[in-house]
């Protein structure tokens, strides 16, 4: 049982670093000029991207995707949000 709940806070820390670190990120994009390094740096990621997906159940079809963007914002997003797990958990 242990294991299951240290996977799911892995994941947790994950999705909830990277959502964080997003968003910050887009938000330093917003706020700095085009043609800025810094801009660039934190902005500029690699894109994961999974689908779209096509199930036919005959009944009903449906198409499923997914994709994610990692930029440095995120991974120090995912480094903040497992220390303060770690504080609170």
């Amino acid at each position: 049982m242990p294991s299951r709940r240290r996977l799911g806070v892995v994941a947790l820390i994950f999705f909830l670093g990277v959502i964080l670190g997003s968003v910050i990120g887009e938000v330093i994009g917003i706020l700095l000029p085009d043609g800025n390094v810094i801009k660039e740096l934190f902005t500029s990621g690699k894109e994961f991207v999974f689908g779209p997906a096509k199930i036919d159940l005959i009944v009903f079809t449906f198409t499923i995707g997914f994709s994610l963007k990692v930029n440095l914002i995120s991974i120090l997003g995912i480094v903040a949000v497992a220390f303060l797990l770690k504080l609170y958990y």
